[in-house]
């Protein structure tokens, strides 16, 4: 599968439209995103199974600013809607297979529990 454009129009939708996403925050006039831009392409062929989306921050700059995104390019690794890690710089090829594979082998139902008991209990002292 080839990379989709991510927007705040279409970000929540294309968030449930895959168990994995995978976002990646990049500009334009940006050197090491648009050497990050081919890895994360040729990525996204290997794995037709995850959504691999592109945030362009200087037109998204609402949805990077509700990330917090201070430094770009930045990948955010979701499964099954939940946030679970985001990467600042760029990553090498095998960097990124790695952390996708680490991705794939979340026990899911743990985290589920962790985000339930942190809603419930609110943010720990």
């Amino acid at each position: 599968m080839a990379t989709v454009e991510v927007t705040q129009d279409n970000f929540q939708t294309l968030l449930q439209s895959k168990d994995i996403v995978i976002l990646d925050f990049w500009a334009e006039w940006c050197g090491p995103c648009k050497r990050f831009g081919p890895i994360f392409e040729s990525t996204s062929e290997k794995h037709p199974d995850v959504l691999f989306g592109k945030v362009n921050t200087e037109v998204e700059q609402e949805l990077a600013g509700s990330f917090g995104i201070q430094s770009i390019p930045s990948t955010v690794f979701y499964r099954d809607g939940i946030p679970l890690h985001m990467q600042p710089g760029l990553l090498p090829q095998e960097a990124l297979e790695d952390l996708l594979e680490q991705v794939r082998k979340i026990d899911m139902d743990g985290v589920r529990a962790e985000v339930a008991r942190r809603r419930t209990e609110g943010p720990q002292a």
